[in-house]
């Protein structure tokens, strides 16, 4: 075309046209760069800066657009006739290999609309008032479940079906895992609205979205156009034409399928079913399309909860994407969301900002929902603010109960007066956990004898489905509350078996992480069990639902409730329940320890904690027993508590710090790998007297986390370690360390690789390491100190008389740098390892570095 439809000013097209460029530019970078090397705008080190590893696919072209704007004007066309040209093919290859027919588009209107329609208002907690999705939508943090040097901090919406972080180019599968009210329902939601309005994802021509839940209730043999049909849109003509097309043009397609873990079975390869015109079981059908034998190429998300997805489905993902909740700045923007009017908002928000424990909680999107819907009840509870899972959700019971009668102030006996509904909702909640159901027909609430009072409470809403053909059924605003009611049903409810709780926190050894139904059924009163019986068949129960269950029953029996449960039970009944729950967290807990291993001869006495210890724990400060938490404590002996890859959270956080405080003697404790942040950081200052080190690599913590966390170690004297790695930590918390390292003078090693550190920062780390005559080892690798930082550190380091090991590795250090660091290599009486590998020291510093060997023999290797 000779750059005939070229605009005149090129550079400044590169700038108004940027966000569509950048899309265009994402999977052709190589191309893009190869025709600008040919065309003599780029050298080599251009292209190496543009394709850097750190930078994603986006990253890379926004780099790109910038480095060919300041190239100017030829290099500004080359580059856009390029990105024409590619176009042009693009366009002309999609002409050739696929033409909808005017059915295929007609449908795809059709679909859209009922898309459109299910996902314009949010679909879980009741619609919160029927806010628009567009109104209240709040980004949680999306992150690869692997480390990828492609990607930093959250994914995109788009990023869950594009390249980035690809494991299994083979597979289709793309699994989104989170904790139960993480927010996996509304984000599917989000991703299903973004296409029903041509925002997004539109290189997908049709959008099939699946709820695991309601497909628990399709108990007819389907074939895979059965099932698109019948349970998200029926074509109004020429339905064989258009299946065809599905079939034809795999890559075209998206299946979303939400809440694989409400699935009554468990996922299974075994059975394999190959035939999308052939008839099977739901399950079937659908286990066969994760695993890829029916529609191959056809993409699809499946979102779960971690615990429910294993090896057999794990061999068959494309990627995992984990949900990790609200970040501080996402809970600001949700509140403000939430409420119209700025005044509210703002004085929930200062609530917050004092009660860290209830701030910690409301990175759980749910929480944060309930803490946001009961403004009023938090703002006038004064010092008596919530602080654990329990008192927020008895919260939104007190709101719900007064919303019913605004003019009738609850008063002290408020859970008598609605004993009634509590057992009625208790004893629905109760069965459907055991049986896996979470949808409810008119038979299940007669059987429970739910009445429409009950209903009108609002704690039950109408189940909503793509399919119109589906009949009227009802569900719990949440599967948290549904676990909660269960709950107060176990705890109000006085004819329940004696053996119910000890059977509850049972799970069948704490290995498993399976339960049989027929053993949660064994805790209803006698006179139920039968109608449970008539079931037939066991179905496995979830584990994460009983969990969550059992940490409720131990926060309603806590004392600080045992005045609210007498209107409603004996005292004699709640103080048996009361006991029986302590002993089974002590018994429990005890299980663990037992299990501990005798350390090798020379290495500490490690604990490796699994989930389900994180989750005892959680019961522990549910119940807000200090006396409890003291006497399981006092029978834990290691010296280093391991809690990597256990979902740690600052809810978490909480109830670690409020029980590892009670414990005899220090403890190395590491949570890396987790979700701790800068909140979570913050509600682990309790403990940090008995911890001697402290491990936090990968946990999104920055400088706000650290500055708060230094000022509290400080005054500990048992604090002696810290590892920092990965994290997003720069220059403004340096000058916290220094003060650290000029005031503990028993500090041995800070580890602070893989940060954004320069040589300010390191001029600040060398203030304090000319005071410090302890620390041992030094780690900086991955910063960007360059020869600047490499040289202050050096002087600081002149006379040290502590340090054994520096690591420097990838930080821009030059010869410069290296020549100063000989100094220390050249006069150390104690130095032993210093790495200086992925650096630019050329033959000038190293013979530096080899000189300085010829002169102390105690240095054992330099990298």
């Amino acid at each position: 075309r000779g750059g005939q439809d070229l605009p005149l000013h090129t550079t400044q097209t590169l700038l108004t046209e940027r966000p569509g460029l950048v899309s265009k530019l994402r999977g052709c970078i190589d191309g893009a760069l190869h025709v600008l090397v040919e065309s003599g705008s780029f050298t080599s080190t251009d292209c190496d800066e543009v394709q850097l590893p750190i930078f994603t696919p986006s990253q890379q072209a926004r780099h790109l657009l910038d480095h060919v704007r300041s190239k100017g004007e030829a290099a500004a066309r080359v580059l856009l006739q390029y990105i024409l040209q590619n176009q042009e093919h693009a366009s002309h290859l999609n002409q050739e290999t696929w033409t909808p027919t005017e059915d295929c588009f007609k449908y795809k209107k059709k679909l859209s609309s009922s898309v459109a329609v299910q996902s314009c208002f949010l679909s879980t907690y009741g619609g919160t008032s029927n806010m628009t999705l567009d109104d209240i939508y709040t980004e949680s943090q999306l992150e690869l479940a692997h480390d990828c040097a492609d990607v930093l901090g959250s994914l995109s919406l788009e990023d869950l079906v594009g390249i980035v972080g690809t494991l299994n180019e083979d597979a289709d599968t793309v699994l989104v895992s989170g904790e139960a009210g993480c927010g996996k329902s509304t984000l599917l939601q989000r991703l299903h609205l973004l296409w029903a309005q041509g925002a997004a994802l539109q290189d997908f021509f049709l959008l099939f979205p699946f709820s695991c839940r309601r497909l628990n209730s399709e108990h007819r043999e389907l074939s895979v156009q059965e099932l698109l049909f019948h349970h998200c849109c029926w074509p109004d003509r020429e339905q064989d034409q258009i299946f065809q097309f599905i079939l034809d043009h795999p890559h075209l397609i998206l299946f979303t399928f939400d809440g694989l873990d409400e699935l009554k079975q468990n996922f299974s390869d075994e059975h394999r079913h190959c035939c999308p015109t052939q008839r099977a079981p739901v399950p079937i059908l659908l286990f066969n399309l994760l695993q890829g034998s029916l529609m191959k190429g056809v993409r699809k998300v499946v979102t779960s909860r971690p615990e429910a997805v294993g090896p057999a489905l794990k061999k068959y993902l494309r990627k995992e994407v984990h949900l990790k909740g609200f970040s501080p700045s996402g809970i600001d923007c949700f509140v403000r969301k939430h409420h119209s009017d700025p005044a509210v908002a703002a004085r929930v928000l200062e609530s917050l900002q004092t009660n860290t424990a209830l701030l910690g909680l409301c990175h759980t999107p749910v929480l944060c929902w309930i803490v946001s819907q009961c403004h009023k009840e938090l703002l006038g509870c004064g010092e008596g603010s919530p602080q654990t899972i329990t008192d927020v959700y008895l919260m939104i019971l007190q709101h719900f109960f007064q919303h019913q009668n605004p003019q009738k102030t609850l008063r002290i006996g408020w859970m008598q007066e609605h004993l009634n509904t509590a057992l009625h909702l208790g004893l629905l909640a109760f069965k459907g956990i055991g049986n896996s159901c979470y949808i409810f027909s008119d038979t299940d609430l007669q059987t429970c004898g739910v009445t429409e009072e009950d209903i009108c409470m609002g704690f039950l809403i109408h189940s909503k489905d793509i399919s119109s053909n589906s009949c009227k059924r009802l569900e719990f605003l949440h599967v948290t509350m549904q676990c909660f009611f269960a709950a107060l049903y176990i705890v109000l409810n006085s004819a329940m078996d004696r053996s119910a709780i000890a059977k509850l926190f049972g799970l069948q050894g704490m290995s498993q992480t399976g339960m049989s139904s027929t053993c949660f059924m064994a805790c209803l009163p006698s006179t139920v069990q039968p109608e449970l019986a008539l079931e037939g068949e066991a179905i496995a129960v979830e584990t994460a639902n009983l969990q969550i269950t059992a940490t409720f029953v131990s926060g309603l029996l806590s004392q600080r409730y045992r005045g609210l449960l007498l209107h409603c039970c004996s005292s004699s009944t709640i103080d048996r329940k009361i006991r029986q729950v302590a002993r089974c967290l002590s018994k429990r807990m005890q299980k663990h320890f037992k299990s501990i291993s005798q350390p090798v001869e020379g290495e500490k006495k490690s604990m490796h904690a699994m989930p389900a210890f994180v989750w005892l724990i959680k019961c522990i400060y549910e119940m807000q027993e200090s006396r409890l938490a003291q006497d399981i404590m006092s029978k834990l002996d290691v010296q280093h508590l391991k809690l990597t890859y256990c979902n740690i959270g600052p809810v978490e956080c909480t109830a670690l710090a409020y029980v590892l405080q009670h414990l005899k003697s220090p403890v190395g404790l590491q949570l890396d790998y987790n979700s701790v942040g800068d909140v979570g950081v913050e509600q682990l200052l309790p403990c940090m007297h008995v911890c001697n080190s402290l491990y936090l690599r990968n946990n999104n913590i920055s400088d706000e986390g650290i500055c708060k966390l230094i000022a509290k170690v400080i005054h500990c004297d048992n604090f002696q370690k810290i590892a920092l790695f990965n994290n997003k930590l720069t220059d403004a918390c340096t000058q916290h360390f220094s003060r650290l390292l000029k005031t503990k003078q028993n500090f041995l090693a800070l580890r602070l690789g893989n940060n954004n550190i320069t040589a300010e920062g390191a001029k600040q780390l060398a203030e304090g390491l000319q005071c410090n005559q302890s620390l041992q080892y030094l780690g900086l690798w991955g910063n960007k100190i360059g020869d600047t930082g490499a040289e202050a550190l050096a002087r600081a380091l002149m006379g040290n008389k502590s340090l054994l090991w520096l690591s420097l590795v990838e930080n821009g250090v030059g010869n410069a740098g290296a020549c100063a660091l000989a100094d220390i290599v050249k006069n150390s009486t104690t130095l032993e390892e210093l790495c200086l590998t992925k650096n630019y020291i050329t033959r000038t510093g190293v013979e530096c570095l080899i000189q300085a060997l010829k002169h102390n023999t105690h240095v054992k290797s330099v990298w």
